[in-house]
């Protein structure tokens, strides 16, 4: 899922940067796109850093033992 969030994203700013001519409402459609993805992207990347920090925790924890 993370993988194609992010090719979908790089795709939407590839086009964004492109020198062509789009209608202004396509344009301000992309950008947001862009920003919804970029969103979803760090919300998936806060939720493997919170399962990473579980696990070091539980590993801790059971060292301690």
């Amino acid at each position: 899922m993370k993988t194609i969030i992010k090719k979908i994203s790089q795709a939407v700013q590839v086009v964004l940067l492109a020198p062509i001519k789009l209608p202004e409402k396509a344009l301000s459609l992309l950008k947001y796109i862009a920003v919804g993805l970029g969103i979803m992207e760090k919300v998936l990347d806060g939720e493997e850093d919170d399962l990473t920090k579980t696990e070091r925790k539980e590993g801790s924890d059971a060292d301690n033992e």
